[in-house]
């Protein structure tokens, strides 16, 4: 059990959890979820931090097939600019370790952007709060239990 885990079991939603085994040399964790899942990339949602200039932190989930759109994610949230927030930053709000912060069981509530393109899914797959553990879930209740914003925030 993960502090993602728990939260979607609280929650009372449906979801699945699929653990693999991680290689510790994968250059990216999410490409690796989905070869190993033997899904698309483009149905496994990574989970980034980013940060305005004022150093206040909010959450955007992509496809992991994907970049992020920094201008598209800030126009979404009302602000001018954002960055990517330091990985230091990003283990310390979430609570989970790179390539294992899940959306779900965040130390800290934070404002969430979700990628429009969850919603052309069933099913999506996000982290399940480390590195090897993925939850499957419908995208409605992830943004439902994120509170999170849909918006275009890929490139």
């Amino acid at each position: 059990m993960t502090p993602a885990t728990i939260a979607a079991k609280k929650a009372g939603i449906t979801f699945k959890v699929h653990e693999y085994s991680h290689d510790a040399n994968a250059s990216s964790y999410g490409e690796e979820a989905a070869q190993l899942l033997g899904i698309s990339s483009s149905q496994v949602f990574k989970t980034l931090l980013i940060q305005n200039p004022q150093n206040q932190l909010a959450v955007a989930i992509l496809p992991v097939s994907h970049q992020l759109n920094l201008k598209a994610v800030a126009k979404a949230l009302g602000m001018k600019k954002v960055s990517m927030a330091k990985p230091a930053e990003a283990e310390k709000a979430t609570g989970y370790v790179l390539g294992g912060i899940s959306p779900l069981g965040q130390k800290k509530r934070l404002p969430f952007m979700i990628d429009q393109s969850a919603n052309e899914f069933q099913t999506i797959f996000i982290s399940g709060g480390r590195r090897g553990l993925e939850i499957e879930l419908n995208p409605k209740d992830l943004i439902k239990l994120c509170n999170a914003k849909v918006a275009n925030i890929k490139h």
